[in-house]
């Protein structure tokens, strides 16, 4: 098991620098390219070739692509320093640079994003694992029965309809008309309730999507799976339906329910952005939209690396839940 964990770690390692180069890649050498010029985004298209040229010489913009990608990546392990002149700016690891927008650091800006994000995707994952799953499983045991065709029936729904009409449409109908939810507004520090009061109607907005998705794929595996020699010969046996379901369908089943899990965490924590947007929680993906509108490419590229970061994480969690379950991953 240490040496499967050692391989996965360094495969991470790897993957991640992999990314880390193609984004940096993408956001820095690619305005070049067209013929755009980093600097222009911050100072204002209204700066005098002086301003620019300074903005340049600071933020490293003249040296080779390579240089700086390195000076980044040393950045964000022991920070870096901006130097203009006399003008010396100092930024603490990890160091994403500077905000083109409020020339903030883009570090401590994501760090006040991501617990509105965290919040969100932590409740939301909760419902719909427990909601999906369970409702996936009634549905394959009860095949063929009015309450699977009534389950399926929402389950499409809730793929089909966008997310941004559930959320403004239970803000209406819950929030607005019959008053039993806030709107997220409250502080968790400041009042426990009134947050956890906010957030319900975001949670099972986001969850209904992803729940039904988890329903048919948790259906449709259980049936699989329910045909499999092994579970005959378990019934055979005279073992109860419990532990029959319990036992060794759920194990097989739990495998590709813990793969698409991996993918929705990961690429939840980067910013569930029309959630988010609907319902005017300023997390990641709030944020994220509104510095590509501003042309914000050090913030862009911050929330990009952050949740390239929480899907490799969450894949490695995911191989290590894989090497519990089946221990034969473990030798592969």
């Amino acid at each position: 098991m240490l040496a499967y964990l050692i391989r996965r770690i360094f495969a991470v390692i790897v993957m991640l620098m992999v990314i880390t180069l193609v984004t940096f890649g993408i956001f820095f050498l690619f305005p070049k390219m067209i013929g755009t010029d980093p600097a222009l985004y911050f100072v204002g298209k209204q700066s005098d070739p002086a301003s620019i040229e300074g903005i340049r010489q600071k933020m490293g913009l003249d040296d080779p692509i390579l240089v700086q990608f390195g000076k980044f990546v040393a950045g964000l392990a022991v920070g870096r320093t901006y130097a203009n002149g006399s003008d010396v700016t100092q930024c603490a690891a990890p160091c994403f640079g500077y905000s083109f927008k409020t020339e903030q650091e883009v570090w401590p800006l994501l760090l006040e994003w991501l617990p509105v994000t965290l919040a969100l995707a932590a409740g939301a994952v909760v419902l719909w694992v427990i909601g999906g799953v369970a409702t996936g499983i009634i549905s394959a045991l009860k095949r063929g029965t009015p309450l699977d065709r009534s389950a399926m029936g929402i389950a499409l729904g809730g793929v089909s309809l966008p997310i941004y009409f559930t959320g403004m449409l239970s803000l209406a109908l819950f929030s607005d008309q019959l008053g039993w939810f806030d709107r997220p507004d409250a502080v968790f520090s400041e009042d426990p309730a009134a947050w956890f009061n906010g957030m319900v109607l975001p949670w099972v907005t986001l969850a209904f999507l992803y729940a039904a998705m988890y329903a048919r794929l948790t259906r449709a595996t259980m049936l699989e799976v329910l045909n499999e020699d092994y579970i005959r010969t378990a019934r055979a046996k005279g073992l109860t339906e419990p532990v029959v379901i319990g036992k060794h369908a759920m194990r097989s089943t739990m495998t590709p329910i813990l793969t698409v899990l991996g993918l929705d965490l990961g690429a939840l924590v980067g910013g569930a952005v029309l959630t988010e947007s609907t319902f005017s929680l300023h997390g990641l993906g709030y944020n994220a939209v509104k510095a590509i509108s501003d042309h914000d490419l050090p913030v862009i590229l911050g929330v990009t690396l952050i949740a390239a970061f929480f899907v490799v994480l969450a894949n490695l969690v995911v191989d290590l839940l894989y090497a519990v379950i089946d221990p034969r991953v473990r030798l592969s």
